[in-house]
């Protein structure tokens, strides 16, 4: 018999035995979890159940990559479904509170008592303390137990609730309130921040929250509807982690963080949507966490389906006891019904995505990139729409889904999905798999592209997801269209061509004024066609190249690296030792940057985030191997999230470049890195001079 086993076995017999009285009312063996979160290299399983009068016991089994460490806190409990907590009291088999190696065999067992969960526990969960990314394993209950959910249209009908009119509008969102009894140095944090998405706008952004010495902090937005968003702090010394909120734009958000009954710091909403949706915003994430066995699976495309069914149905039979416990108004109901499809397809088309990367085999030969697919059965399955069918559960023209922080992910997953590229680019290809770049074809392609969608969605019209890819399109396309109006600009000053010439080439030349009309001809949704035709008339009011950069105090470190190398354009590289394409890039350009570091009118600058501005071993030995003799900027984490909302980007490699007179270059002329990095910056300085 396992050691480890032997020993917790014994220490259960003794338990028992000091217990005296104790009853054992039931013991469920090989109990079924419906969901193991946050275990990210490995699962956490539950072995079995021993229910006593005095404790309950469960036996655990960790199955995690040998040599790796893991740990599980003191303050883990038990959670019931009436959201009743059930404290650990003691743990055989591993230390609490301190990192556990993971032995040879890759499995380690152990036992935790609790206090007693009461006779009629049906479900339960595990949850190791009110932590950030705590493991849960969630739903534990005995295999007889039959669990019934209701259908996603039952939910509907027994709560309805109508979308107000005025749904989609845009103006600014602001958050205030005050932490009660905040002191920096105790709390450990001064400011929290918040990843925020609109798919109206190119890029994501990024706000940061500064809580002021008194604890008051304010924080306004643009927003064009309503959002579910969450300040964070990963510097907490209290237990206070995150700041959910839901507004509509428009309304101020108060809210006073306190400590509750149970010593916790907790969100009270004092006026806005927030206090309406409370409920929903103290437990949103539940129903959610069902789903987290999709997002982890790597097997076949049948595998996926199959499993898709039971997380869905595990997702609404948690959402319909979650609802029940905290009471759901309709509109909460209506709300976490389309927060959770949202995070259904964001999971589901997350595989199909991971799954198609993993097919394909890239090597570099002679030169050029080859691309090998390991297993062509698989293959054909990703880019076959009726393989798609989870998906016509959702509802894809909710316009409830656009507050769910996961929307921007779906809308980026479904408009580059397989069967979506390979349709839009298949009629326009020549033999040669060249698509010759003018508006018919673009034309071709927008058609196409939406057929795609209908059928990968199961719509019978252009619903509100179709349309914003479009519309994301439009965004993507339009630093080329402009790029090409310059072009065409010269093009027809030139009198050595025909007149006849110059006019077919402007008219068939992808230019804003070619574009636009195209893209907007598709929009049947009336905000998306008004916030189509704002975005094409403040970029075309941007006639300026550059901007000055606004006074805020990351600026100044721009600023001083526009002084150090005075009369040159600097083109910053803002990466991270966490981003394989940050690295992946970097190592790829050392050969092009060797003969751009020649040059005295340009200099690239490469700035890191790291957990202090002096930075890890393992960043400086990166550093050493592939950036040597380069310039180098680290900064901490809190500095290089204010970058990031100084330049309004969220994700990593980004790049910026900065005039000697400490301007910003507009984003269409911005250089994208180091890919087509000689042309970009030759048509920059001809701009520019």
């Amino acid at each position: 018999m396992n050691k480890s086993i032997t020993c917790i076995a014994a220490a259960l017999l003794a338990l028992v035995c000091a217990a005296g009285q104790a009853k054992t009312f039931k013991t469920i063996k090989d109990p079924v979890a419906l969901a193991c979160v946050n275990v990210a290299n490995g699962e956490l399983k539950a072995r079995e159940v021993i229910l006593r009068d005095t404790a309950t016991t469960v036996l655990f089994r960790m199955e995690y990559p040998k040599g790796q460490g893991f740990r599980f806190v003191a303050s883990s409990y038990l959670m019931d479904e009436d959201g009743n907590r059930y404290g650990l009291r003691s743990a055989e088999g591993l230390r609490l509170d301190a990192w556990v190696q993971s032995p040879e065999s890759g499995i380690t067992e152990f036992a935790m008592h609790f206090e007693p969960l009461p006779k009629r526990t049906r479900v339960f969960d595990f949850i190791e303390g009110d932590v950030p990314r705590a493991f849960k394993l969630l739903g534990i209950h005995d295999r007889k137990t039959k669990l019934e959910a209701p259908t996603m249209q039952e939910l509907a009908d027994a709560n309805p609730w109508t979308v107000p009119a005025d749904w989609f509008k845009t103006d600014t969102i602001t958050l205030t309130g005050r932490i009660e009894g905040y002191d920096a140095g105790q709390f450990g944090f001064t400011s929290m921040e918040c990843y925020c998405g609109d798919v109206f706008e190119k890029n994501n952004t990024t706000l940061v929250l500064d809580i002021a010495d008194d604890g008051s902090f304010c924080k306004k937005f643009p927003a064009s509807y309503p959002v579910c968003q969450s300040f964070y702090t990963t510097g907490s010394k209290v237990g206070f982690h995150e700041m959910p909120f839901y507004a509509r734009p428009g309304e101020t958000i108060d809210i006073t963080v306190r400590r509750n009954g149970q010593g916790q710091y907790a969100c009270v909403y004092n006026s806005g949507s927030s206090r309406d949706a409370e409920r929903w915003l103290r437990s949103c994430n539940e129903a959610g966490e069902m789903l987290f066995p999709l997002m982890r699976f790597d097997g076949k495309f049948d595998e996926a389906n199959a499993l898709a069914d039971q997380v869905w149905q595990n997702a609404m039979y948690r959402l319909q006891a979650v609802s029940r416990r905290e009471h759901y108004t309709p509109m909460e109901m209506q709300l976490a019904l389309a927060d959770v499809q949202t995070l259904y397809a964001v999971y589901y088309m997350s595989y199909t995505m991971n799954r198609r990367f993993g097919l394909m085999k890239e090597e570099v030969r002679n030169g050029a990139l080859h691309t090998e697919v390991s297993d062509s059965a698989e293959w054909q399955k990703l880019f076959d729409v009726q393989n798609y069918y989870q998906l016509r559960r959702i509802d894809f023209d909710n316009p409830l889904a656009l507050a769910s922080n996961d929307y921007p992910i779906l809308l980026n997953r479904m408009q580059y999905a397989a069967p979506v590229t390979e349709r839009k680019y298949k009629e326009v290809k020549d033999k040669n798999g060249i698509i010759e770049d003018n508006v018919e074809n673009e034309r071709k392609m927008v058609a196409g592209g939406y057929e795609a969608l209908k059928e990968l969605m199961g719509s019978d019209s252009e619903n509100l997801m179709a349309q914003l890819c479009a519309y994301n399109d439009m965004l993507n396309g339009f630093r080329n269209w402009r790029n090409t109006e310059d072009r065409i600009a010269r093009l027809l000053a030139d009198t050595t061509k025909t007149a006849a010439t110059r006019e077919e080439v402007r008219a068939s030349s992808k230019t804003p004024g070619n574009m636009m009309p195209l893209y907007l001809s598709t929009f049947t949704h009336p905000y998306i066609r008004q916030k189509a035709g704002q975005f094409y008339a403040r970029k075309m009011a941007q006639t300026e190249l550059s901007s000055p950069l606004p006074d805020a105090p990351m600026a100044e470190l721009i600023r001083r690296l526009c002084d150090k190398y005075p009369g040159r354009y600097l083109i910053i590289d803002f990466w991270g030792m966490g981003c394989g394409p940050c690295r992946s890039a970097i190592q790829s350009s050392r050969q092009m940057r060797a003969e751009v570091a020649k040059r005295d009118d340009v200099k690239l600058i490469f700035i890191a985030g790291e957990r202090t501005a002096e930075g890890s071993d393992a960043y400086k030995k990166y550093v050493a191997e592939w950036l040597a003799g380069e310039e180098t900027v680290c900064v901490s984490n809190a500095d290089f999230i204010r970058l990031q909302e100084l330049f309004s980007f969220s994700g990593i490699p980004h790049y910026e470049t900065i005039t000697p007179d400490y301007h910003r270059v507009r984003d269409d002329l911005q250089i994208q890195g180091f890919h087509n990095f000689d042309y970009e910056l030759k048509n920059l300085l001809r701009r520019l001079k």
